[in-house]
């Protein structure tokens, strides 16, 4: 699964957690010091509103830090374990993760609108007459110059990665049409290299960048909600304690991923199980189709009541987790603005704050549910990893912890 895209996968992976750390631990202790020795000021630290997010010198001396760091990185691994698909699996993965970045930093630069858009919408209201027209679609255009950057951003990203898995299920076809004399045998063989291949490269890549954004928002909002957390000084029941938009962030979302794993535990076994009964009846038909001693009537009918008997305990089981999952969604959206009753009705943030906090607990609260969000598509990676884990497992003569149906 790996090894066919990646060069020396145990080792790559390992180099990429290090490498990964020390770049961000050199970023955040050293960036002042190499924008000073490039000749970059860094003195500014307003937040500026517009375009001009990403150009300003701390957006430009990250840009050369992370190619620099990405070259190095790259070099050293050309150098070590040349692969043919070296180019998509080392570069192509940074490219996406800078893609990601830049996505989340469009966010940051919406959220830093809201403050001067909602305030402006505020004072009109209550009836200033410096407010003009004028100034409402200034502000608005600065708006729609973040999203068109978005777009453009998202769009792109959105082609190359549809490439980036395309050439993943290439290598993992090549490799297991290299061997198929030995797996050929198995239980839903073509299946798993004309399908799974496709279903794991992609779910991987999709689970993969929501967690790297999932991170990165996590960077990008934490201390921006620690900043406005100046403006709450307390929640209900909680009452007064420190930084509570963060701490109520961190505690909603660490109980909607624990009561959501916890509700789901039984589904990844399921679904597993699902594509065995499936693959062993739509092996008997296409034996039917060349035999007519295979795909009697009787046979069938046991074959497809072994089919119908997983479903319906999947729908089962799927119906009291979209019960918790659901339920925990909606109310989700309600609680960011229920944990701010006492600060609102105390008058102490304007409407352009109000927008800003909400908008970053939401960021927040939504990198730490990561799990949460992504649970149904982790059991289906679950049951695909599974199959092919075994499939590989074949091909290297070790023993499968769960047996092919026979």
């Amino acid at each position: 699964m790996f090894k066919s895209f990646f060069p020396n996968p145990r080792l790559f992976f390992l180099s990429v957690l290090i490498w990964g750390a020390v770049c961000v631990a050199i970023w955040y202790n050293f960036n002042e010091n190499l924008g000073t020795l490039l000749g970059f000021d860094l003195s500014n630290k307003e937040p500026v509103i517009g375009l001009g997010h990403f150009v300003t010198p701390d957006f430009l001396l990250f840009y050369l830090y992370y190619i620099l760091s990405v070259g190095l990185f790259a070099a050293f691994w050309f150098k070590l374990a040349p692969h043919r698909w070296q180019w998509w699996s080392i570069l192509g993965s940074s490219l996406i993760l800078f893609n990601t970045y830049f996505s989340v930093q469009t966010s940051v630069a919406i959220n830093n609108w809201r403050r001067p858009f909602y305030d402006l919408i505020q004072k009109a209201l209550s009836g200033e007459d410096s407010i003009l027209a004028s100034d409402m679609y200034s502000v608005t255009l600065d708006w729609f110059y973040i999203v068109l950057v978005y777009i453009v951003i998202a769009v792109g990203n959105v082609f190359f990665v549809s490439h980036y898995v395309f050439r993943w299920r290439t290598a993992m076809n090549n490799y297991y049409v290299d061997n198929w004399a030995s797996l050929r045998h198995i239980e839903g063989a073509s299946q798993r290299v004309q399908e799974d291949t496709m279903r794991f490269s992609t779910t991987v890549e999709r689970l993969g960048v929501s967690m790297i954004d999932a991170v990165m928002t996590l960077f990008a909002f934490l201390p921006i909600l620690l900043a406005l957390s100046v403006h709450v000084t307390e929640l209900p029941i909680v009452g007064e304690i420190p930084y509570p938009l963060v701490f109520a962030a961190i505690f909603w979302s660490l109980f909607g991923t624990f009561l959501l794993a916890f509700v789901g535990i039984k589904l990844p076994g399921l679904e597993f199980k699902n594509q065995r009964v499936e693959a062993a009846y739509r092996k008997e038909l296409v034996y039917g189709e060349d035999s007519e001693e295979r795909a009697e009537p009787i046979a069938l009918g046991e074959l497809f009541s072994n089919v119908r008997k997983n479903y319906f305990k999947l729908y089962f089981h799927y119906m009291y987790f979209n019960v918790a999952r659901y339920s925990y969604l909606q109310a989700d959206g309600l609680f960011g603005i229920l944990i701010l009753v006492p600060t609102i009705v105390a008058g102490k943030i304007t409407l352009g704050i109000f927008q800003q906090i909400a908008a970053a607990f939401s960021q927040v609260s939504s990198s730490f549910q990561y799990l949460v969000t992504s649970w149904p598509t982790i059991v289906d990676l679950i049951s695909v990893y599974k199959r092919l884990r075994a499939f590989e497992a074949t091909m290297q003569d070790k023993p499968i912890s769960e047996p092919e149906p026979e």
